[in-house]
């Protein structure tokens, strides 16, 4: 009888840089090596229940995630047939931090989409199928603001669009579409301290309706 587990893939934002969160392998097979979150599906438990329980007691709470796809290749492991049903989730990086929960026996680590490690299994391939299911989510205004919950500026979210969808745009229409959106708000702060002209600082409107960007 075929296995299945379920594997989520966990990104947030930090210091303007995409990240997935991962796990370090201390044992074989692919000792030293990283992996995504995963468990083993049990025959009284659904997946997405599943996927809940691995952050709760992983991380400690809860996030948004959906499902977004299936792997069946016959030599995911190499002793066994073992389905993945891959989750995505997106996660601020400032709750993570003041809600995590992680166990003091995983080490974690977060990754930058564009410096993935070495990955145990197949999960270099889950993390690129992410990556483009991710893609076609970051045109929804409420999955962005999921990923920006407090203060930014224009050029941070451009570069998280430039990394996504792995290519550059150009700076003053992607500033003059994303303020017409009329999703943001100017905060009247700026970002002192940094290198370079201080940028305005912005925030997404309370209540803002779901809508396709870009």
């Amino acid at each position: 009888m075929n296995k299945i587990e379920t594997v989520i893939n966990i990104f947030t934002i930090d210091k303007g840089e995409v990240k997935i969160l991962l796990w370090h392998k201390k044992n074989e097979p692919y000792k030293g090596y990283w992996t995504l979150p995963v468990k083993e599906l049990d025959e009284e438990t659904t997946m997405e229940d599943n996927v809940n329980e691995i952050l709760i007691s992983k991380i400690g709470f809860e996030i948004l995630n959906e499902q977004n796809y299936l792997f069946s290749n016959l030599d995911r492991y190499p002793d066994k047939r073992v389905l993945a049903a891959s989750f995505v989730g997106i996660i601020d990086i400032v709750s993570f931090e003041l809600k995590k929960d992680i166990t003091d026996n995983i080490e974690y680590q977060w990754f930058s989409i564009s410096s993935i490690p070495k990955m145990a299994f197949d999960h270099a391939i889950i993390i690129e199928q992410a990556i483009k299911y991710l893609s076609t989510k970051l045109v929804n205004s409420n999955i962005l603001k999921s990923l920006f919950p407090s203060d930014f500026t224009l050029p941070e979210v451009q570069k998280v669009y430039e990394q996504i969808l792995n290519k550059n745009l150009d700076r003053r229409n992607f500033r003059k579409k994303f303020i017409n959106f009329g999703l943001i708000e100017d905060t009247g702060y700026k970002n002192e301290g940094f290198n370079g002209r201080p940028a305005k600082l912005y925030r997404f409107k309370e209540n803002i309706t779901s809508k396709e960007l870009f």
